[in-house]
């Protein structure tokens, strides 16, 4: 009996070994190379689409219609896919929203960088009663502001899911006499 229980003990440690080495490799590889990193959300261009201004001397008032082709683009530097909900990018004038463009919910592969060409247009009637209008349109430019924040989850092993917010926020001016976007400024944030 010494010799079948010495064998069976043998076989007990070969398993609980091989248990241990599996637990501790998926441990290594979690902290390591499956580490959940921040995807990157950068604006590649700001464009002027379109810009219509009327300016009535009378009424003290600029009625304006802008539209911007934005081409913003999200990195994932994961090995694993991020999963990621509806989002919107908004425009801003001097910190009031003036427009906004719908982000479709989506994932990102690994190691993939997915781009997105959003068009925003600005909504007039928020700015009509900003006397702030008519004197940057008698300057000669228009500050304004993008900002876009995608919300997901990236996915490792399986089973362990670290949620991630990811956001870009870029001030830049557009010139009402050539029609054009000036230096854009850019600021990132991620929070896992």
């Amino acid at each position: 009996m010494k010799a079948g229980s010495s064998k069976g003990m043998k076989i007990c440690m070969v398993v609980s070994g091989v248990l241990i080495a599996i637990v501790l490799l998926f441990v290594i590889l979690g902290l390591t190379v499956f580490k959940a990193k921040h995807p990157i959300i950068t604006v590649d261009s700001v464009t002027l689409k379109d810009l219509d201004m009327n300016l009535d001397i009378l009424k003290l008032r600029v009625d304006l219609n802008v539209t911007l082709n934005v081409d913003a683009s999200v990195m994932n530097p994961n090995k694993v896919g991020f999963k990621y909900s509806d989002s919107t990018a908004l425009l801003n004038y001097r910190g009031k929203l003036i427009g906004e463009a719908p982000l479709p919910a989506g994932e990102i592969s690994s190691d993939e960088t997915k781009g997105f060409n959003l068009t925003l247009t600005i909504m007039a009637d928020r700015l009509l009663s900003d006397s702030q209008v008519y004197s940057d349109f008698t300057n000669g430019s228009l500050p304004l502001n993008t900002f876009v924040r995608i919300s997901g989850k990236v996915n490792v092993f399986g089973f362990i899911k670290v949620h991630v917010v990811s956001s870009s926020s870029c001030d830049f001016a557009v010139s009402i006499s050539n029609k054009t976007i000036g230096k854009q400024e850019c600021q990132y944030k991620t929070k896992l």
